[in-house]
């Protein structure tokens, strides 16, 4: 531990609060033996908590930044995001031949972030350019709006997203006369993440990050008009019909925005989940603010039940996801939760009949959701493109009409928003059930449709998190020595190193098993929760509607299999 450092870090910090922190976190790892001293392993465990909070920067990558709150380079906290947005404004200035740049910089209600959110703007106004702020706490999709609609030149949005109450981070877009094209106003790619960071690094002494003290302008309630109204526009006026809907906003910032949203449809008829209604950064209902994390969901399924409720839909704390759930008698309780790749796979669907009937348009998912996408497409004499995870490239897929990834993440207006909206999905699937439910049928029936037209593709998750990162690599380094052969007894038929590319796909920490009965497993560290994830999928064919519920059941069998030997392989 480098004493000296921390103490310099400590003069230099601007939140009394973390100085405070580590100068108690200081004082107990040096002090000296006696009476009075703290015990042994109060030294240990200050001492490695400095070592970890000192042992580098937090890195600034396609994610932005997001780590725990605290004092320390390796920390969110004031001092970071100060330096943080003085290389942004660095990058933007050499970028833009020192002409003043737009940044529109929005904030969820996550301890920290509406401080963060002021910071950054102070500090693009001392370096010339024109901050302007989001009103008030809102959700992550609308700062994406902003981006385009705004014609800005970057985008800064201060969330952790779904991540737990002790996190936050720093999302960044780049849109206006920076990055053009269909990757406007999409979160940052290489080379402008390293560029980015390289501007983070050359910062020097805190006390040289100009600061204002105002002259940053605070953006009316209009752009959140105008986003509410984009929305509402993708359900065709009169349209929507009698729907009951269960929302939880999971503590996040999406509730207000997304009954509103849905109103304005034509939805009338939704149940907040009363506990999660409000933003609360503790998130005290839920272990993690996901809904794809196990119990997310319970209090919207009790409310849904109590309500006799159609449809149940779920946005995590930012609302750029949304997790759909539908009645079912035979899942417990009474209700099942739809994965992300159905979910996906209604909702491209619904685009590509719409997109077949005017000028066609191309759809888009990650290599680790499901490959129906891809059916749907052809379908419908439609393209097809396979994106590495991450919205930041999915939504730069040129010419795309609607573009998902399985962790509850979808497109469905790109000319508008370019990342995943969970608010726009909901209204989408919401518009989807009302149409189905005109005709008697349900998203259920769909996808039973679906599957007898394209075969079943059963997918899942298995995820593993883990307290020390390291075994994560230590993991992945075992599998691509010795991974596994067989896919539920069937041999492989490929087995790709992603980090080597694949399929025109530029190099990503990953790996691909694939066999010969179709099957396939995609293994991959998590790029902002400490996860080893690996994702399932099994297609068996259909011969027809009667054949589909026995082909259900060898897929789940199948998928079963698969999953007990991967978590095997796995060894975590």
């Amino acid at each position: 531990m480098d004493v000296d450092a921390v103490r310099a870090w400590i003069a230099e910090d601007p939140d009394p609060e973390t100085a405070r922190e580590l100068t108690e976190l200081l004082a107990t790892a040096t002090a000296a033996p006696g009476p009075d001293s703290p015990d042994g392993d109060a030294v240990v465990s200050a001492t490695a908590e400095l070592e970890d909070r000192f042992s580098g920067p937090l890195a600034f990558g396609t994610a932005g930044l997001r780590g725990a709150l605290g004092g320390g380079p390796n920390r969110m906290n004031r001092a970071v995001v100060l330096r943080t947005a003085a290389g942004l404004a660095a990058f933007l200035a050499e970028r833009l031949d020192g002409q003043p740049a737009r940044v529109v910089i929005g904030y969820d209600a996550r301890h920290g972030s509406a401080q963060f959110a002021r910071d950054t703007a102070a500090v693009v106004t001392a370096a010339g350019g024109k901050a302007m702020l989001l009103p008030s706490t809102l959700p992550t999709p609308v700062l994406a709006f902003a981006v385009r609609h705004l014609d800005a030149d970057a985008g800064v949005m201060v969330t952790a997203s779904h991540n737990p109450p002790a996190d936050n981070g720093y999302k960044v877009y780049l849109g206006g006369r920076v990055v053009t094209g269909s990757g406007r106003g999409a979160q940052i790619v290489p080379p402008y993440d390293a560029e980015i960071a390289a501007h983070i690094a050359a910062v020097g002494p805190l006390s040289e990050v100009r600061v204002a003290d105002g002259g940053w302008d605070v953006l009316t309630n209009g752009i959140l008009e105008d986003y509410l109204t984009r929305v509402a526009s993708l359900v065709p006026a009169g349209h929507a019909r009698s729907l009951k809907i269960v929302l939880t906003p999971m503590h996040g910032v999406g509730g207000a925005t997304t009954v509103e949203a849905l109103r304005r449809a034509g939805f009338t008829d939704v149940h907040v989940v009363p506990e999660q209604a409000q933003p609360d950064p503790d998130f005290p209902t839920v272990a993690f603010p996901n809904p794809e994390e196990p119990g997310a969901l319970d209090l919207s399924f009790e409310l849904a039940r109590h309500v006799r409720a159609d449809l149940v839909i779920a946005n995590d704390p930012d609302a750029d996801r949304c997790s759909v759930a539908v009645p079912d008698h035979a899942a417990a309780g009474g209700w099942r939760q739809l994965t992300g790749d159905e979910v996906g796979t209604l909702l491209g669907e619904q685009a590509a009949v719409a997109a077949a009937m005017v000028d066609g348009g191309v759809l888009a998912n990650s290599i680790v959701s499901s490959r129906l996408l891809a059916k749907v497409a052809v379908s419908h004499g439609l393209e097809h493109r396979t994106t590495l995870t991450g919205f930041k490239w999915i939504s730069r897929v040129e010419g795309l009409v609607f573009g998902y990834e399985e962790a509850l993440g979808y497109c469905v207006d790109p000319g508008a928003v370019r990342d995943k909206d969970g608010i726009s999905a909901a209204v989408r699937t919401a518009f989807l059930a009302s149409q189905l439910a005109d005709r008697g049928l349900t998203l259920r029936d769909e996808l039973d449709r679906l599957a007898v037209r394209h075969g079943v593709h059963a997918t899942a998750p298995l995820s593993v998190r883990v307290a020390d990162l390291s075994l994560i690599g230590a993991a992945m380094t075992r599998l691509r020595s010795a991974g596994p052969t067989h896919l539920a007894g069937s041999p492989m038929a490929q087995v790709a190193d992603l980090s080597q590319g694949y399929e025109g796909l530029p190099p990503t920490d990953g790996l691909l098993y694939l066999s010969e009965a179709g099957d396939r497993v995609i293994i991959r560290p998590s790029g902002t929760e400490p996860k080893l994830k690996c994702y399932l999928e099994v297609i068996e064919p259909v011969a027809d509607a009667d054949a589909l519920g026995a082909a259900r059941e060898r897929a789940a069998e199948r998928l079963s299999r698969i999953r007990t030997e991967i978590a095997t392989a796995v060894g975590l």
